[in-house]
């Protein structure tokens, strides 16, 4: 009963985590992006906490669970946020969606680094299969044709330091509550990010003038809902089925992200995106070890 409330709540954070990258294409065309990005999560913490505050949830972490917020803080939300907003500035909202979907691929490539995990053949074709769509959304599926586009290269690097971040929540969330890893990684990501954004947009908080009605209604259903709301639960469901079970249900986040950018921004979906989209698909299927649990169920059934 459990796992099947988490697998709902897993379907629903990924309706809002599609739609959010075309809310975020909406934000970081109005201001400037690593600014707002930084304003937007910080608002985000500032839910969380509120929620905490609420619970009597809020208490320091020892050395060992700063050490992994940390490193969360650093990649999962200043590294990632950051090479998604600057990436999303300069490429279209249906090919940063369908390379985000490939988090799991790399979250289940780095658990076999990092929590010892086993790469069968099924999977190691399926990281061929998962690293060939990509390819062809960034080559084939570009705006301008056969191109190497450099904001594909930077959603590229997002999904990676988020696939990090997922290995330390897991560890994080061993001896703390996923709302008090949510808030704190969010606050302490947001200041990474404001320090990054005066170095590197010095007229960042000037553009703040900018934002329209809409631009400033995006932003905050952006922070509270996918960013504040979403990173919980999905950091909740990390907490009790793991990086693994977690990351497979990111493969419906692409497609939200497809039909939010075709109804809400016009953007034109081609074949390639289609083709690319069916072959991340199965690269995260078998890639996750989804098919050898598949297979392994089947043969138990058999006997």
């Amino acid at each position: 009963m459990r796992n099947s409330l988490m697998y709902g709540q897993l379907v629903f954070v990924m309706v809002m985590w599609g739609f959010n990258v075309v809310a975020i294409k909406v934000i970081v065309g109005q201001f400037s992006a690593v600014t707002i990005t930084s304003l937007r999560i910080f608002l985000a913490a500032m839910v969380v906490y509120f929620i905490l505050w609420g619970t009597k949830q809020v208490r320091l972490p020892n050395r060992q669970e700063f050490y992994y917020i940390f490193l969360i803080s650093l990649t999962g939300i200043a590294g990632h946020h950051f090479f998604l907003s600057v990436g999303l500035t300069q490429t279209t909202a249906s090919n940063a969606g369908l390379v985000l979907g490939t988090v799991p691929l790399f979250t289940s490539i780095l658990a076999v680094k990092m929590l010892k995990d086993q790469l069968s053949v099924l999977r190691i074709i399926g990281i061929i299969f998962g690293l060939v769509g990509v390819s062809f959304v960034i080559l084939v599926g570009n705006i301008n044709g056969l191109a190497l586009n450099a904001g594909d290269i930077y959603i590229f690097l997002a999904v990676l330091f988020q696939a990090i971040s997922f290995i330390y929540i897991k560890k994080a969330t061993e001896t703390m509550g996923a709302r008090l890893v949510t808030g704190s990684t969010l606050l302490i990501g947001s200041l990474l990010l404001f320090i990054i954004s005066l170095v590197m947009e010095p007229n960042g908080i000037a553009s703040l003038q900018n934002g329209t009605i809409l631009g400033w209604g995006v932003f905050l259903a952006s922070a509270i809902f996918a960013t504040a709301i979403g990173q919980f639960l999905y950091n909740h469901a990390i907490q009790f089925i793991g990086p693994g079970k977690s990351s497979i249900f990111m493969n419906l986040s692409p497609f939200f992200a497809l039909l939010g950018s075709f109804l809400f921004l016009g953007e034109q979906i081609s074949i390639a995106h289609f083709f690319g989209f069916i072959l991340i698909v199965m690269g995260v299927i078998l890639g996750s070890g989804m098919g050898d649990r598949l297979i392994y169920k089947r043969r138990l059934y058999e006997r």
